[in-house]
Protein backbone atom coordinates (compact mmCIF):
# COMPACT_ATOMS: atom_id res chain seq x y z
CA UNK A 1 0.00 0.00 0.00
CA UNK A 2 1.24 2.99 -1.10
CA UNK A 3 2.03 5.93 1.74
CA UNK A 4 -0.38 8.78 2.26
CA UNK A 5 2.37 11.38 1.74
CA UNK A 6 1.66 12.94 -1.85
CA UNK A 7 4.08 13.30 -4.66
CA UNK A 8 6.01 16.41 -4.92
CA UNK A 9 4.48 18.70 -8.03
CA UNK A 10 2.50 21.59 -8.39
CA UNK A 11 0.09 20.09 -10.97
CA UNK A 12 -2.70 18.55 -9.26
CA UNK A 13 -3.93 16.74 -12.30
CA UNK A 14 -1.17 14.81 -13.06
CA UNK A 15 -0.60 13.69 -9.15
CA UNK A 16 -4.24 12.45 -9.18
CA UNK A 17 -3.74 10.43 -12.13
CA UNK A 18 -0.16 9.23 -11.18
CA UNK A 19 -2.18 8.06 -7.79
CA UNK A 20 -4.32 5.91 -10.04
CA UNK A 21 -1.36 4.29 -11.29
CA UNK A 22 -0.26 1.38 -9.43
CA UNK A 23 -0.76 0.48 -5.30
CA UNK A 24 -3.84 1.61 -3.28
CA UNK A 25 -4.69 5.19 -1.52
CA UNK A 26 -6.83 6.40 0.60
CA UNK A 27 -9.22 9.54 -0.17
CA UNK A 28 -11.37 11.00 2.39
CA UNK A 29 -13.60 13.18 1.98
CA UNK A 30 -13.75 16.53 3.10
CA UNK A 31 -16.75 18.68 3.72
CA UNK A 32 -15.62 22.05 4.25
CA UNK A 33 -12.17 24.13 4.12
CA UNK A 34 -11.08 23.45 7.99
CA UNK A 35 -11.93 19.24 7.44
CA UNK A 36 -10.07 19.62 4.33
CA UNK A 37 -7.27 21.16 5.58
CA UNK A 38 -6.91 18.62 8.72
CA UNK A 39 -6.83 15.77 5.93
CA UNK A 40 -3.82 17.61 4.44
CA UNK A 41 -2.13 18.15 7.57
CA UNK A 42 -2.77 14.53 8.70
CA UNK A 43 -0.99 13.55 5.24
CA UNK A 44 -3.61 11.96 3.01
CA UNK A 45 -2.84 12.45 -0.87
CA UNK A 46 -5.83 13.47 -2.01
CA UNK A 47 -9.34 14.57 -1.07
CA UNK A 48 -12.61 14.32 -2.19
CA UNK A 49 -15.76 15.98 -1.95
CA UNK A 50 -19.49 14.48 -0.15
CA UNK A 51 -22.54 15.41 -1.84
CA UNK A 52 -24.30 14.88 1.57
CA UNK A 53 -21.68 16.20 3.80
CA UNK A 54 -21.47 19.07 1.65
CA UNK A 55 -25.66 19.46 2.01
CA UNK A 56 -25.50 19.13 5.89
CA UNK A 57 -22.97 22.17 6.01
CA UNK A 58 -25.76 24.37 4.25
CA UNK A 59 -28.61 22.25 6.54
CA UNK A 60 -30.06 20.31 3.73
CA UNK A 61 -30.40 16.68 2.57
CA UNK A 62 -28.24 14.79 0.08
CA UNK A 63 -29.01 16.16 -3.34
CA UNK A 64 -30.21 19.32 -2.23
CA UNK A 65 -27.36 21.50 -3.61
CA UNK A 66 -27.28 23.35 -7.04
CA UNK A 67 -24.61 23.18 -9.47
CA UNK A 68 -23.19 26.87 -8.58
CA UNK A 69 -22.77 26.18 -4.55
CA UNK A 70 -21.25 22.65 -5.76
CA UNK A 71 -18.90 24.99 -7.98
CA UNK A 72 -18.58 27.42 -5.13
CA UNK A 73 -17.41 24.57 -2.65
CA UNK A 74 -15.11 23.05 -4.79
CA UNK A 75 -13.27 25.94 -5.34
CA UNK A 76 -12.79 26.74 -1.55
CA UNK A 77 -11.49 23.38 -0.93
CA UNK A 78 -8.93 23.41 -3.89
CA UNK A 79 -8.15 26.82 -2.44
CA UNK A 80 -7.88 25.18 1.24
CA UNK A 81 -5.24 22.73 0.09
CA UNK A 82 -2.69 21.85 -2.46
CA UNK A 83 -3.65 18.28 -3.21
CA UNK A 84 -5.85 16.94 -5.45
CA UNK A 85 -9.80 17.57 -5.21
CA UNK A 86 -12.11 15.34 -6.77
CA UNK A 87 -15.77 16.51 -7.37
CA UNK A 88 -18.87 14.28 -6.37
CA UNK A 89 -20.69 15.88 -9.27
CA UNK A 90 -23.37 13.47 -8.50
CA UNK A 91 -25.48 13.29 -11.57
CA UNK A 92 -23.57 15.85 -13.71
CA UNK A 93 -26.71 18.11 -13.21
CA UNK A 94 -27.61 17.37 -16.70
CA UNK A 95 -29.74 15.53 -18.49
CA UNK A 96 -27.87 15.97 -22.07
CA UNK A 97 -24.40 14.95 -23.36
CA UNK A 98 -23.67 18.98 -23.84
CA UNK A 99 -24.62 19.86 -20.04
CA UNK A 100 -22.42 17.12 -18.59
CA UNK A 101 -19.75 18.70 -20.92
CA UNK A 102 -20.48 21.94 -19.26
CA UNK A 103 -20.61 20.77 -16.09
CA UNK A 104 -17.25 18.85 -15.91
CA UNK A 105 -15.69 22.39 -17.25
CA UNK A 106 -16.91 24.03 -14.88
CA UNK A 107 -15.48 21.92 -12.41
CA UNK A 108 -12.14 21.56 -13.75
CA UNK A 109 -12.13 26.03 -13.97
CA UNK A 110 -12.86 25.39 -10.59
CA UNK A 111 -9.99 23.48 -9.50
CA UNK A 112 -11.29 19.72 -9.78
CA UNK A 113 -8.13 17.31 -10.48
CA UNK A 114 -11.36 14.43 -10.71
CA UNK A 115 -15.11 14.32 -10.82
CA UNK A 116 -17.42 11.86 -10.85
CA UNK A 117 -20.78 11.00 -12.51
CA UNK A 118 -23.88 8.42 -11.51
CA UNK A 119 -26.39 6.82 -12.86
CA UNK A 120 -28.82 7.32 -10.38
CA UNK A 121 -31.07 10.07 -12.03
CA UNK A 122 -32.63 12.54 -9.21
CA UNK A 123 -35.78 13.68 -11.29
CA UNK A 124 -36.91 10.03 -11.96
CA UNK A 125 -35.59 8.68 -8.45
CA UNK A 126 -34.50 5.77 -10.72
CA UNK A 127 -31.65 3.90 -12.44
CA UNK A 128 -31.07 5.00 -15.57
CA UNK A 129 -31.33 2.05 -17.94
CA UNK A 130 -27.52 0.92 -19.05
CA UNK A 131 -27.38 1.80 -22.44
CA UNK A 132 -27.96 5.46 -21.47
CA UNK A 133 -25.72 5.29 -18.34
CA UNK A 134 -22.95 4.19 -21.07
CA UNK A 135 -23.69 6.99 -23.24
CA UNK A 136 -23.19 9.55 -20.80
CA UNK A 137 -20.27 7.84 -19.15
CA UNK A 138 -18.82 8.26 -22.83
CA UNK A 139 -19.57 11.68 -22.62
CA UNK A 140 -18.32 12.56 -19.18
CA UNK A 141 -14.72 10.45 -20.34
CA UNK A 142 -14.45 12.46 -23.55
CA UNK A 143 -15.23 16.21 -21.91
CA UNK A 144 -13.02 14.87 -18.91
CA UNK A 145 -9.86 13.92 -21.18
CA UNK A 146 -10.37 17.67 -23.08
CA UNK A 147 -9.80 19.45 -19.52
CA UNK A 148 -7.70 17.25 -18.14
CA UNK A 149 -9.16 15.77 -15.32
CA UNK A 150 -10.09 11.96 -14.17
CA UNK A 151 -13.80 10.90 -14.31
CA UNK A 152 -14.79 8.13 -12.07
CA UNK A 153 -18.08 6.70 -13.16
CA UNK A 154 -20.53 5.41 -10.67
CA UNK A 155 -22.98 2.67 -10.72
CA UNK A 156 -25.33 3.15 -7.54
CA UNK A 157 -27.61 0.26 -7.54
CA UNK A 158 -26.36 -0.84 -4.51
CA UNK A 159 -27.67 2.27 -2.65
CA UNK A 160 -30.87 2.58 -4.09
CA UNK A 161 -32.45 -1.04 -3.94
CA UNK A 162 -30.86 -3.32 -6.48
CA UNK A 163 -29.54 -6.20 -4.69
CA UNK A 164 -28.16 -8.03 -7.61
CA UNK A 165 -24.21 -7.08 -7.60
CA UNK A 166 -23.75 -9.07 -11.15
CA UNK A 167 -25.37 -6.51 -12.61
CA UNK A 168 -23.61 -3.49 -10.95
CA UNK A 169 -20.50 -5.10 -12.33
CA UNK A 170 -21.84 -5.41 -15.58
CA UNK A 171 -22.48 -1.90 -15.43
CA UNK A 172 -18.70 -1.41 -14.25
CA UNK A 173 -17.41 -3.03 -17.13
CA UNK A 174 -19.24 -1.27 -19.46
CA UNK A 175 -18.46 2.00 -18.16
CA UNK A 176 -14.81 0.85 -18.23
CA UNK A 177 -14.44 -0.04 -21.88
CA UNK A 178 -16.72 3.37 -22.88
CA UNK A 179 -13.08 4.89 -21.43
CA UNK A 180 -13.59 5.36 -18.01
CA UNK A 181 -10.56 5.77 -16.09
CA UNK A 182 -11.76 5.01 -12.71
CA UNK A 183 -14.91 3.30 -11.49
CA UNK A 184 -17.11 3.15 -8.53
CA UNK A 185 -19.84 1.47 -6.95
CA UNK A 186 -20.80 2.16 -3.52
CA UNK A 187 -21.87 -0.80 -1.79
CA UNK A 188 -19.58 -3.55 -2.44
CA UNK A 189 -18.47 -5.45 0.17
CA UNK A 190 -17.93 -8.84 -0.94
CA UNK A 191 -14.03 -9.54 -1.27
CA UNK A 192 -14.79 -12.09 -4.33
CA UNK A 193 -16.95 -9.41 -5.93
CA UNK A 194 -14.70 -6.66 -5.15
CA UNK A 195 -11.47 -8.22 -6.74
CA UNK A 196 -13.51 -9.10 -9.97
CA UNK A 197 -14.24 -5.07 -10.21
CA UNK A 198 -11.19 -4.31 -9.35
CA UNK A 199 -10.00 -6.51 -12.30
CA UNK A 200 -11.98 -4.29 -15.04
CA UNK A 201 -10.30 -1.15 -14.24
CA UNK A 202 -8.68 1.41 -11.43
CA UNK A 203 -11.53 1.13 -8.85
CA UNK A 204 -12.74 3.08 -6.20
CA UNK A 205 -14.40 1.20 -3.22
CA UNK A 206 -16.62 3.12 -0.15
CA UNK A 207 -15.60 2.27 3.30
CA UNK A 208 -18.66 0.51 5.34
CA UNK A 209 -19.35 -1.98 7.74
CA UNK A 210 -18.30 -5.09 6.51
CA UNK A 211 -16.08 -3.78 3.83
CA UNK A 212 -12.89 -5.30 4.06
CA UNK A 213 -9.77 -3.20 6.02
CA UNK A 214 -7.87 -1.06 3.58
CA UNK A 215 -4.57 -3.89 3.40
CA UNK A 216 -7.12 -6.55 2.49
CA UNK A 217 -8.93 -4.09 -0.12
CA UNK A 218 -4.89 -2.97 -1.58
CA UNK A 219 -4.46 -7.65 -1.89
CA UNK A 220 -7.59 -7.60 -3.91
CA UNK A 221 -6.33 -5.23 -6.64
CA UNK A 222 -8.19 -2.13 -5.33
CA UNK A 223 -6.79 1.37 -6.47
CA UNK A 224 -8.65 3.62 -3.76
CA UNK A 225 -10.49 3.97 -1.15
CA UNK A 226 -13.40 6.95 -0.04
CA UNK A 227 -15.17 7.61 3.36
CA UNK A 228 -18.34 9.18 1.49
CA UNK A 229 -20.31 11.33 4.39
CA UNK A 230 -18.81 9.57 6.95
CA UNK A 231 -16.74 11.67 8.49
CA UNK A 232 -18.84 14.30 8.09
CA UNK A 233 -21.82 12.38 9.98
CA UNK A 234 -19.32 11.40 12.90
CA UNK A 235 -18.20 15.38 13.40
CA UNK A 236 -21.65 15.91 13.42
CA UNK A 237 -22.84 13.67 15.36
CA UNK A 238 -20.05 14.52 18.05
CA UNK A 239 -21.43 17.72 17.85
CA UNK A 240 -24.92 16.72 18.58
CA UNK A 241 -23.59 14.64 21.27
CA UNK A 242 -21.46 17.54 23.25
CA UNK A 243 -24.60 19.67 22.41
CA UNK A 244 -26.92 17.50 23.65
CA UNK A 245 -25.13 17.09 27.17
CA UNK A 246 -24.65 20.66 27.59
CA UNK A 247 -28.39 20.85 27.29
CA UNK A 248 -29.20 17.81 29.86
CA UNK A 249 -26.70 18.09 32.09
CA UNK A 250 -25.08 21.04 32.34
CA UNK A 251 -21.57 20.09 32.08
CA UNK A 252 -18.87 20.25 30.01
CA UNK A 253 -17.29 16.95 29.45
CA UNK A 254 -16.80 17.68 25.86
CA UNK A 255 -14.01 19.74 26.21
CA UNK A 256 -11.78 16.41 26.57
CA UNK A 257 -12.69 15.48 22.54
CA UNK A 258 -11.86 18.91 21.14
CA UNK A 259 -9.31 19.75 18.55
CA UNK A 260 -6.21 19.65 20.14
CA UNK A 261 -4.73 23.43 19.54
CA UNK A 262 -1.36 22.09 18.57
CA UNK A 263 -3.72 20.05 15.92
CA UNK A 264 -5.70 22.97 14.88
CA UNK A 265 -2.81 25.14 14.46
CA UNK A 266 -0.68 23.06 11.91
CA UNK A 267 -3.60 22.40 9.67
CA UNK A 268 -5.23 26.11 10.05
CA UNK A 269 -1.90 28.56 10.72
Amino acid sequence: MRGSVAPMTTDAHATFRELHDEDLFVMPNAFDAGSAKLLEQLGFAAIATTSSGHAATLGRLDGAVSRDELLGHVEQLAEAVSIPVNADAEYCFADTVEGIAETIRLLANAGAAGCSIEDFNPEHQSIDPIEQSVERVAAAVEAAEHHGILLTARADGLLHGDDSTASVIERLEAFAAAGAPCVYAPGLRDPEEISAAAALAPLNVLALPGVPSVPELAELGVRRVSAGGALAGVAYGAFRTAAKALLTSGRYGYFDDMLPPEARDAAFG
